[in-house]
Parts: structure tokens; C-alpha cells; sequence
């Protein structure tokens, strides 16, 4: 179980003074998503941005990651176009950077010279296709699709989390506590025991938890507490993936 504590940590630094909470962005339209694309042939990369251009998508192509360096995260729905064997970092390593940093933007690949353990490798790791090249153009868009509504889905919980907690922030210290242990199954009776106090005063904090959550029954406090524990915080730059020695 993550603690007050712990969840206080990891979202205290998305909470700004100026930071409102979006509405839901599962139902978005193009110009509302972003495409990186990142492959070494030019002529491939002008072919893709042109493709999706023609759709209405927003893109921007890079010959090699090392070029996302400075590169800044839209909060949009987002997916990553990647072709496997590239000079310097390939897509492979850096998906697997992606992956030991926390970043969830999904990832399509693809490759000239495609093989089953490679394919495997990159699939196991997350990957939401995997395009032998040539490709037909409405493989490439259909998989862009999936990509964007699976992100899409992706940043909304991740900003229903920052909500949840900024909830959490107004709840006391014992009010966190006995939230932490009501949602991990303990009693009434169990809680007061654990924190010291009689049961008659727990229902109360329970009751002001829930209150202050906007919680309309225990199993809604319970989705919360995992909302908050198990949707990763934004990341707004790749630099520090990149940075990162193999």
C-alpha cells in the first residue's frame, strides 16, 4: 500500500496555483493530437507527416531520438512512430528507456527488416504495432488510431488522478491516516485500535473523508485511493531518458 506520504510526494510538484483540470479527452479530434515520428530515411519521414497531415493530425519528424532531446510533451493524446534499426539509440533502446523512466505513450513500429524475436521484444515491452515496411498508408492510420485512444485514455486518468488528489489535500493528518486504512479493508472497530482513538470517532473521520472526497460509498473512496496510487504523474520532457546511460 502507498502511504499519505508517499502519495503526497509523488503529486505535489503537478499542483500549481495556475493548473485547472481538463475535461475528458477520450473523445478528441485530430488537430487535439500529437504524432512523433522519428526515422533516418527523409523520404520516409516527409511521407509520414504528409500522411497524416492529410488527416488532420499534427506531427513532427526527427531523424534519430537523441533529436527529442529538447523536445517538450504536449498534454495531448500522443503516440510515437519509431522505426527499429536507427543510427545511435534504435527504437528498441529507446523504448526500453521509455519504459524505465515511467513514459506510457504509446509506441508503433516500424521496420524493413522485420524478425520474430524483435517483434516479440518490442510487443512484450508495450508496443501497439508492429509495421513491416512497405506498409499500406490505412495500416500506418488505423494504428495511429489505437495509439491516440489508448493515450487519450491514459491521460485522462492520469488527470483524474491529480483531481482525486487535490481532494486528498484537504483532508487533516488522521483523516489521511484512517482513509488509508478504511480503503485497505480494516474495520471501524480494527481502525480505532490501530490509531488510538474509540470507534465512534472514527465514523466520524470516515464520514468527513468521505465528504471531502466526494465519495458516494466505500467502494468509490476505495477506486480513489488506487486512482492515486497507480496512475503514473505526467512527464513533460525526454530529456532525462535520454540522458540516461543504456
Amino acid at each position: 500500500m502507498m502511504t499519505s506520504d508517499l502519495m503526497i510526494r509523488k503529486y505535489e510538484r503537478l499542483l500549481r496555483p495556475t493548473q485547472s483540470v481538463a475535461a475528458p479527452i477520450y473523445a478528441r479530434t485530430p488537430q487535439n493530437a500529437f504524432v512523433f515520428i522519428v526515422e533516418d530515411d527523409v523520404s520516409m519521414r516527409e511521407g509520414l507527416v504528409d500522411l497524416l497531415e492529410s488527416v488532420g493530425l499534427q506531427s513532427e519528424a526527427f531523424s534519430s531520438p537523441t533529436e527529442l532531446l529538447n523536445m517538450e510533451l504536449p498534454d495531448l493524446a500522443s503516440c510515437f512512430v519509431l522505426d527499429i534499426r536507427m543510427p545511435g539509440i534504435s527504437g528498441l533502446d529507446f523504448q526500453a528507456r521509455l519504459v524505465a523512466a515511467g513514459v506510457r505513450i504509446p509506441i508503433i513500429f516500424m521496420t524493413g527488416h522485420a524478425d520474430v524475436p524483435m517483434a516479440v521484444r518490442a510487443m512484450k515491452a508495450g508496443a501497439v504495432d508492429f509495421l513491416t515496411k512497405p506498409f499500406r498508408e490505412q495500416e500506418m492510420l488505423d494504428a495511429v488510431t489505437r495509439a491516440i485512444e489508448l493515450d487519450g485514455m491514459r491521460l485522462d486518468r492520469s488527470r483524474q488522478a491529480i483531481e482525486t488528489f487535490t481532494r486528498f489535500q484537504t483532508l487533516s493528518e488522521r483523516e489521511r491516516e484512517v482513509m488509508d486504512l478504511v480503503t485497505a479493508g480494516l474495520m471501524n472497530k480494527q481502525v480505532a485500535g490501530r490509531i488510538g482513538v474509540v470507534e465512534s470517532t472514527v465514523k466520524i473521520y470516515r464520514a468527513q473523508v468521505m465528504r471531502r472526497m466526494g465519495a458516494q460509498s466505500l467502494a468509490d473512496l476505495v477506486r480513489m485511493a488506487e486512482l492515486m496510487r497507480s496512475a503514473p504523474g505526467p512527464i513533460t520532457s525526454l530529456s532525462a531518458i535520454l540522458d540516461r546511460p543504456k
